[in-house]
């Protein structure tokens, strides 16, 4: 079955585990973790596919360093924004 893909969303899911592993201070359940990934992709461009073909020519053309420069950048932002003010108390986790 062909399916519209947005390969942003696994590019953020994979730099949020990797900075919040290093984020002690920063909660990382799965409301907190989604409203991170929520900020991050509303700030940055999609990058939809439909094909195998397609995913492979977008993957290579993100297999850069300034674009994983900018993907950590908003990433970091999002996870700030979230720190500070998190959507639910300390009881909700």
């Amino acid at each position: 079955m062909i399916k519209l893909h947005n390969l942003m969303e696994d590019e953020v899911e994979y730099i949020i585990d990797k900075l919040l592993k290093k984020r002690k201070d920063v909660c990382s359940c799965e409301k907190c973790r989604l409203d991170i990934e929520a900020i991050s992709l509303n700030n940055l461009p999609p990058k939809y596919v439909v094909t195998k073909m397609g995913e492979i020519y977008e993957r290579l053309d993100i297999m850069n360093f300034q674009f994983e420069a900018d993907l950590v950048k908003e990433v970091e932002k999002a996870i700030q924004i979230v720190k500070d003010s998190p959507h639910h108390t300390d009881m909700e986790r």
